[in-house]
């Protein structure tokens, strides 16, 4: 009998790890309903642009502001009917329908896990879906720091604030965009909108 509180003591150790059920694997978090985030982009073509992406779910719509290396700035305003208004403030327009809206806040559901990577000096977990975008999620705090698509550009997370919501007018696209506005052939706005639709089957939510 003295030897009762040994065993005890022996089996409080080892069963948990027998009757321990397997870590789960880990799923992407989905997008917060509203947010802003600022990303740095390297095309596949090896040039450089920074984002402002405002993401308003609630409300069906989403506004990059990119900004080109040396270069103009390009409006790109989407709504969840897959209307997308592409436009500089020097009068140059263009209207694209899509026929899937913005992304969903949980487009990366059914994605496949790839474990825990280093990305930009963080620890990530890394899932990859279709073959089209693969995500990098800080283990940590759950924010993403960096997705890259099939195409080679990649994009760099650097600033992701919850919740912060952009004013109501500056979602409304110019009017110039409403009166038949047409491209000229050999305007950049025509090659930035080509290359940004490149990748935009993300809104389908693959």
């Amino acid at each position: 009998m003295k030897f009762c509180p040994l065993i005890s003591l022996f089996l409080s150790l080892i069963l948990p790890s027998w009757s321990s059920e397997p870590t789960p694997t880990p799923t992407p978090t989905p997008w917060p309903s509203q947010f802003h985030s600022t990303l740095m982009l390297n095309t596949s073509v090896g040039t450089l642009q920074i984002n402002e992406l405002w993401y308003d779910w609630p409300n069906g719509r989403n506004l990059n502001i990119i900004y080109k290396q040396l270069g103009e700035i390009l409006y790109d305003v989407e709504w969840n009917n897959g209307t997308s208004y592409y436009y500089t403030l020097d009068g140059q327009c263009t209207t694209v329908h899509f026929p899937v809206g913005i992304p969903r806040p949980d487009f990366l559901d059914g994605a496949n896990y790839l474990g825990q990577h280093h990305k930009d000096g963080f620890l990530c977990n890394l899932w990859e879906k279709a073959g089209f975008i693969w995500y990098y999620e800080d283990v940590l705090t759950k924010r993403p720091v960096a997705w890259d698509f099939y195409s080679g550009m990649t994009t760099q997370v650097m600033t992701f604030e919850v919740g912060k919501v952009l004013n109501d007018s500056s979602w409304q696209a110019p009017v110039y965009c409403f009166e038949d506005a047409k491209l000229k052939q050999d305007h950049p706005l025509l090659e930035s909108i080509t290359f940004w639709l490149n990748d935009k089957c993300l809104a389908s939510g693959v």
